[in-house]
């Protein structure tokens, strides 16, 4: 819940106190007021006719450049108060916040328990059951990663550190001169886009038609242009949506999405690792 977007009668906002007045600056008070909400008998109710403007300040007008990490602090605050034992798989997803001190927590304890607030395990069952598709606790391993090797070409897939909105083809194989630069290593994550990794950009394509380009756009984790799958079996790599196979012209060092045909080499790609169970169990 973004707290700019919703409206709270100031009788129950000062029932659980408001925010918690060890929240620095701003960053975690989204997810406190939401928690507090749900967990102590209320509940958040959408207006789908509802218009809301938020005018952005251009500077940071509260001084707290000296602050240190205070986001992150905030964020501590808030799962040590509220997350029971889940705010473990936060900690385990950002191993630095274990040693960030929260400062007293002693008055938002106390008002947890006197309103006889749910526990969050209640909270994920009851309100948000279907987080974890979304949000893992635990990230997914990718269903396939390292490099992607054109079969017939025996050159490698390469993005070149290449922004968003770019195009990109095929290259000599790293692995096969250790003295070529480039970005060969992809994943195939478990939001089922390809992306270089530790980078969020993916592959996507928007048109369906034989010859559509793959370009390079800011990953959105919703399937959609950017949803591919590998068959390791026939060794294409296809595109959900167009049902259209990854294809190359190896004297052009070209790539493109064309009509699948198990027999054209050219569709046939070498992931330099996959992981079959999960591929056969989702794909």
């Amino acid at each position: 819940m973004a707290g700019g977007l919703f409206a709270i009668s100031k009788k129950w906002f000062f029932t659980f106190d408001g925010y918690d007045e060890g929240l620095d600056v701003w960053g975690g008070e989204q997810y406190e007021l939401s928690f507090k909400v749900w967990q102590c008998g209320g509940r958040i109710v959408d207006a789908p006719c509802s218009r809301i403007g938020h005018i952005y300040r251009k500077f940071n007008p509260f001084g707290a450049f000296g602050a240190g990490d205070y986001v992150s602090r905030n964020h501590k605050r808030v799962a040590e108060t509220w997350m029971d034992e889940y705010k473990n798989f936060v900690y385990k997803r950002l191993p630095h916040m274990k040693n960030i001190q929260t400062g007293d927590l002693k008055k938002q304890i106390d008002i947890r328990n006197s309103l006889k607030c749910q526990s969050f395990k209640w909270f994920m069952e009851n309100v948000a059951p279907d987080m974890i598709n979304y949000y893992p606790p635990v990230i997914p391993p990718p269903y396939a990663y390292g490099e992607i090797r054109s079969v017939e070409a025996n050159f490698c897939i390469d993005t070149k550190f290449r922004p968003s909105q770019s195009n990109f083809g095929l290259e000599t194989c790293q692995s096969s001169n250790k003295d070529i630069g480039g970005e060969q290593n992809f994943e195939l994550t478990w939001h089922k886009d390809i992306r270089p990794k530790s980078r969020n950009v993916c592959w996507d394509v928007s048109q369906s038609s034989p010859n559509s380009p793959v370009l390079l756009f800011e990953c959105h984790g919703m399937h959609g242009n950017q949803e591919f799958k590998y068959n390791p079996k026939t060794l294409q790599i296809i595109h959900s949506i167009s049902k259209l196979c990854l294809d190359s012209n190896k004297d052009r060092k070209e790539i493109y999405m064309n009509n699948c045909d198990i027999k054209m080499d050219s569709q046939k790609w070498q992931f330099e690792f996959f992981n079959l169970t999960m591929i056969q169990h989702d794909f």
